[in-house]
């Protein structure tokens, strides 16, 4: 694999993991699939920082508990959708939006809550 191809996929999968981390504190970005897009990039490209990944005790578990049992926990699906809906219900009832962005934000809420519920839970 060339050097462009490695540093490129470095790149998406840190990105990516950023993304993720973020993911944690703002409900429309998907913390789990950020995480697995980043480890399957650093797999591609450094096993060294895979490892390093796999072992932080904040998100190693998220890769483990996918690749060894293909799914998500039961605590963590629970806790993702309950803070997602907390924090659109909090932006809907606290700020003065339109109907309409209330609307999108529900149905956004609403499909990722289908897709976190779609994963085994394990």
């Amino acid at each position: 694999m060339s050097i462009a191809v490695k540093a490129t996929l470095i790149f998406i999968g840190t990105l990516s993991i950023i993304l993720g981390v973020i993911g944690i504190l703002v409900p429309l970005l998907p913390t789990t699939p950020l995480i697995l897009l980043g480890a399957a990039c650093y797999v591609k490209a450094s096993e060294k920082l895979y490892l390093k990944l796999i072992r932080n005790k904040w998100l190693g578990g998220y890769i483990k508990d996918f690749r060894e049992k293909n799914g998500i926990t039961s605590k963590n699906k629970i806790l993702s959708i309950s803070l997602m809906w907390l924090s659109i219900s909090g932006t809907i009832l606290l700020f003065d939006i339109d109907f309409w962005l209330a609307a999108v934000l529900i149905i956004i809420a609403m499909t990722v809550s289908a897709y976190i519920l779609s994963f085994d839970t394990v």
